[in-house]
């Protein structure tokens, strides 16, 4: 058999993408085995906690049903006696409910498959396919659910006969008890015994969460390809990305696009945002800006800036400032003399700065001057 071309093998781990796309699928970490544990070991520690509790309660509510008095009779009210002996019987249970819900939540919680996913529940041909069935129960998901069956019935079975082994003194002993004391003691004894029961599915849910990871992830390998693929959905392939940028540099005019090229410096937000400054001292009376642009323009601006070695200096705060307040061709606010002014003077003795590894200073912007990415002032 001929093997799969190298790009078509799956060895890379998943990325990021394709794990948030699975868990939307309702492809997630699950373990029916943690699940299970986790609901044993609630209703184990209720029984032993809330147990007794529950069987006074009922005991009560019995002895109540059978006991009739002339006062019963003459204030004869069913709805008070309903709700009085009603309440008292379902707060124990209402625990229990709690305690089911708390198990069902943590369970996914933990392995971070927490969460509603509509698509789970959407039709899938696949599900009714009988060989995709076929291949599950025979193939290794049905060795490892199997193995996990088999390993479950030993494990718990083993506990299961040194329970009644080591009980069945106390067992035979019972009948010779009250009645009250021999509930208590076998409540007492199925509460322990639930609790054995569990810390063994425990033991079998630590197990089987690491193998659900392992078959999940190996599940969701992708191949060298398919993460090319990826990165040029989530990217842009580099054909499209070239010709976004020459519709960029078409929208520039030409006389916009030798401005570029004449200009002091190009301050940038990073990519969103670009304007260009000039200043030529003993000629512009204040820094002019020649061009500006966001998005496309913006990174165009930037090319240009580039290919021409115009500095590229990153000021987001005051980018934002000047573009939303000062066209092209015109100066910039007054406001903003000083930050400007103190990005120049780095600018005028670059080659000397960066040779002594100066970073670019930082620059104070008015309040009045503090804009978001949409034009708002901020406060």
């Amino acid at each position: 058999m001929a093997s799969q071309p190298e790009k078509d093998q799956k060895t890379e781990q998943p990325t990021a993408k394709k794990l948030a796309d699975s868990t939307r699928e309702g492809d997630v970490l699950m373990s029916r085995e943690l699940a299970t544990a986790l609901m044993m070991l609630a209703a184990a520690g209720w029984i032993v906690a809330a147990g007794g509790w529950f069987v006074q309660s009922a005991g009560d509510l019995v002895r109540r049903g059978l006991t009739l008095t002339a006062a019963d009779v003459a204030d004869f009210a069913p709805a008070e006696a309903l709700m009085r002996n009603g309440a008292e019987i379902l707060l124990p249970l209402v625990s229990l409910f709690a305690l089911a819900l708390g198990a069902a939540i943590t369970g996914p919680a933990l392995l971070g498959s927490f969460g509603w996913r509509g698509k789970a529940l959407a039709f899938k041909g696949s599900r009714m396919n009988p060989m995709a069935g076929l291949k599950r129960m025979f193939g290794m998901q049905g060795a490892t659910e199997l193995g996990k069956a088999l390993a479950k019935v030993l494990l718990l079975g083993t506990i299961g006969y040194w329970l009644v082994a080591r009980s069945l003194p106390a067992i035979m002993t019972m009948a010779q008890a009250d009645l009250l004391a021999a509930v208590g003691l076998a409540g007492q004894a199925i509460g322990h015994a639930m609790l054995m029961l569990a810390g063994g599915l425990v033991v079998i849910a630590l197990i089987d969460v690491p193998v659900q990871w392992f078959q999940r992830n190996k599940r969701l390998m992708m191949s060298k390809q398919e993460i090319k693929d990826e990165m040029r959905q989530t990217d842009g392939a580099p054909e499209l990305k070239q010709a976004q940028r020459q519709r960029a540099h078409e929208i520039l005019s030409g006389s916009a696009r030798k401005a570029v090229s004449e200009a002091t410096v190009v301050l940038t937000n990073p990519t969103h945002f670009s304007v260009a400054l000039r200043y030529r001292p003993g000629v512009d009376a204040a820094p002019v800006v020649v061009a500006r642009g966001r998005g496309d323009v913006a990174l165009s601006i930037r090319e240009l800036a580039r290919g021409a070695n115009v500095p590229l200096l990153e000021y987001p705060q005051l980018t934002r400032a000047i573009y939303f307040t000062a066209r092209a061709g015109r100066v910039i606010p007054e406001e903003l003399f000083v930050a400007v002014a103190t990005v120049l003077a780095f600018v005028f003795q670059l080659e000397r700065m960066v040779a002594e590894g100066t970073a670019p200073p930082v620059v104070d912007v008015p309040p009045s001057h503090h804009f978001d990415a949409e034009g708002r002032r901020r406060a």
